[in-house]
């Protein structure tokens, strides 16, 4: 019963925190260029997501280690070293991305600038983290992330063509902006594959002191969480390409323009429904973002680590959360645009990917840290191919975009 109530509890998460800033600036700004087309970016990235949120929770399960203390153990620091510092950086700027995300919701509400309001979450992001445990982040913050399925309900209330919908789950070349649409796929790739995802889930295993027993209830997990959750993020998009076409937008340029996303069908009540869903996961996402920082640094170095521990007894842990909280708020309050700052994050984050992904694969065909559980050659395929697909496209379209190419 314990097991099957942590899989409901694994869903609820998976909805709550699939879909942030990230996953929603990305998905808006694609159903606003190109209508339903990169639906299949959304179903590509979910499936390699699945996939290596259940090896995260297996490795963890079985071998008791973390992805970072494995990886330190099988290969040394040294090699290490490279997967973490580009890790670090990006998830510095996925961070700047979340605590934007609910600066703007607040901004929203209040009428009062989004820069003023970044150092505000930063500290109340830092207070939930000193004072709270890890059962409030895993089962409560999250849980409050359910209101993010008014975008389900929005899909369907606004009656897009289904029949093209479902066509588009299947690659396509664009018929024009062809550089656009390829960083943007690689955007919404980044955006679903971000290493922060498994890696955070699997310290959470080992938080919760899971072992073989829970292999069964982590599959489940992984399948039936993160497919709700990129139902939700495939909602977005198809929302967008709705109610954007339909006021004449082609492009986001600004974050005001968001909240139409759900004005055309819940009116009013739709600008309420929106800040409100980008202030719950966008805060949950900061926080798991900046924890991730801690486990990162002192699974790395060798400290000790636990968010259910006290601050006090964890020094360098409490730190290095409390220091990526500090300089991911000055973006932000330094007048960065958010909605620009997530989206080359999540390209950035398809580029870092490979980095992290191949030691992770080796150590998942490891006799040693996985005997009879080690990965098959489906598993293997799924996660090298669409990682590589990612790295690719960020590669090859991220300096175009920088530089101002179509």
């Amino acid at each position: 019963m314990k097991k099957l109530l942590e899989i409901s509890l694994g869903v609820v998460t998976s909805i709550g925190g699939f879909l942030e800033m990230g996953e929603m600036s990305t998905a808006a700004q694609a159903g606003a260029a190109f209508n339903v087309q990169l639906v299949w970016a959304v179903v590509l990235g979910t499936i390699c997501v699945a996939f290596l949120v259940e090896m995260a929770g297996r490795f963890s399960a079985v071998s008791g280690h973390t992805i970072i203390d494995g990886i330190r153990d099988r290969f040394g620091i040294k090699v290490l070293a490279w997967p973490l510092v580009t890790t670090v950086l990006v998830s510095l700027l996925v961070l700047s991305a979340e605590i934007g995300g609910v600066s703007i919701a607040l901004e929203f509400a209040t009428g009062i600038t989004y820069r003023w309001w970044a150092v505000p979450v930063a500290v109340a992001s830092w207070l939930f983290l000193w004072r709270g445990t890890f059962g409030m982040l895993e089962k409560g913050v999250t849980s409050l992330g359910l209101i993010t399925l008014c975008f389900v309900v929005a899909a369907f209330r606004l009656q897009p063509d289904w029949a093209q919908v479902a066509a588009s789950a299947i690659p396509s070349k664009p018929h024009t902006q062809a550089a656009t649409y390829w960083f943007m796929a690689a955007s919404i790739l980044g955006a679903s594959l971000s290493p922060t995802l498994f890696l955070f889930y699997s310290s959470g295993a080992i938080e919760d002191r899971w072992d073989r027993s829970y292999i069964g209830a982590n599959r489940a997990i992984a399948a039936l969480g993160m497919t709700f959750g990129g139902v939700i993020s495939a909602a977005v998009l198809v929302v967008a390409a709705q109610s954007m076409h339909a006021h004449g937008i082609e492009s986001i340029e600004d974050f005001h323009q968001l909240p139409l996303l759900l004005i055309d069908t819940f009116g009013m009540w739709g600008f309420a429904l929106f800040a409100a869903s980008l202030a719950i996961a966008s805060f949950g996402a900061a926080v798991e973002v900046a924890l991730l920082q801690g486990y990162l640094f002192a699974q790395s170095f060798g400290w000790n680590w636990g968010q259910d521990c006290p601050p006090r007894a964890n020094p360098g842990f409490s730190l290095a959360y409390t220091c990526a909280l500090v300089i991911g708020a000055i973006p932000i309050a330094a007048g960065a645009d958010p909605l620009k700052l997530t989206i080359l994050s999540m390209a950035l984050t398809a580029v870092n990917l490979p980095l992290m992904v191949v030691p992770f694969i080796v150590l998942m065909n490891d006799e040693h840290y996985m005997g009879e559980h080690r990965n098959g050659p489906v598993s293997n395929a799924a996660v090298l191919g669409i990682t590589g697909l990612a790295f690719v496209l960020g590669v090859v379209t991220l300096p175009l975009q920088i530089i101002g190419g179509t």
